[in-house]
């Protein structure tokens, strides 16, 4: 089954602390290219986010979004009196041996270090949770990814099937194509009143036969769209493996259309490379 490199992800859970979000953003790439955004206390987490997307994708340009909406709550400041009433008495300690103290100022003191005790954060915790919620992002990318990879493989599907119609409509009709050809190079010679020459016939009819033989292009299509389905049904990465073939494609068609000697054959050499054509841009979008 092949897998798409277009895919969104997101995963939310609210905790003590706020809500953590993931947003996985992906499109297609060459090679796998993360790029990670993430709040400078979940820093820590890189390496193991850059790991999990490397087992899980091969290509693709994957952008990751880590956010956590804290609660007002959580971050209510506590007064530590103990500290404050030490810091006081030093000031009043410090007072006595100025002949006109100012007035101690309650704000000051509440703005020393140490007088308002913000709630302790778990960061080991809070670093495990969000980790354990990309894993959740990851894997409905990886169900969002393998959706449409489907929908592309069907895509492709319809237009093989279209090709091997088109594929075995010409190689039934290249006899008849053959004979209406052999019967103009008899009509030309008529026209010219020219005499037979059963050896000079001959040759013409050996020459027609080569320009216009066809076979070998119309087995090395069919044997193309069977790699192609071949590799559409099987497991892993087939991104590189199907643009190979789609330049293959597109170089047996070339050379067909290089050999058409007939309308028939015309029309359907540039019927193969839309289909082909078409086929490619699908591929570009699968891992």
């Amino acid at each position: 089954m092949v897998h798409s490199m277009t895919a969104f992800a997101r995963a939310e859970r609210a905790g003590a602390h706020g809500t953590l979000s993931w947003e996985l953003r992906s499109v297609n790439h060459r090679y796998l290219e993360p790029h990670l955004r993430l709040p400078d206390a979940f820093r820590d987490l890189e390496g193991a986010v850059r790991e999990a997307l490397r087992s899980s994708f091969s290509r693709g340009k994957v952008e990751c979004t880590l956010r956590l909406d804290e609660e007002p709550s959580s971050q209510a400041p506590r007064l530590d009196l103990a500290r404050a009433g030490e810091l006081i008495q030093a000031a009043e300690a410090v007072a006595a041996l100025i002949a006109q103290p100012a007035q101690i100022d309650p704000l000051r003191v509440l703005g020393w270090p140490g007088v308002m005790v913000s709630e302790s954060v778990d960061t080991q915790a809070l670093q495990a949770s969000a980790l354990a919620l990309f894993t959740e992002a990851v894997e409905e990318m990886k169900a969002g990814r393998a959706r449409e990879g489907a929908e592309l493989a069907r895509l492709i599907n319809d237009r093989l099937d279209a090709m091997a119609e088109d594929i075995s409509a010409l190689r039934e009709q290249v006899p008849q194509m053959l004979a209406t050809q052999r019967q103009k190079i008899l009509d030309r010679f008529a026209e010219l009143r020219a005499e037979l020459d059963p050896a000079r016939l001959e040759q013409e009819m050996v020459m027609l036969a080569q320009k216009s033989d066809v076979a070998e292009e119309l087995d090395r299509l069919t044997t193309h769209v069977r790699e192609v389905r071949r590799v559409l049904a099987s497991p892993g990465a087939a991104g590189r493996r199907l643009d190979f073939l789609m330049q293959e494609l597109n170089r047996e068609a070339n050379t067909l259309g290089s050999k058409a000697f007939d309308p028939r054959s015309t029309q359907a050499a540039v019927n193969l490379k839309v289909l082909i054509e078409q086929m490619r841009e699908q591929v570009q979008n699968i891992e």
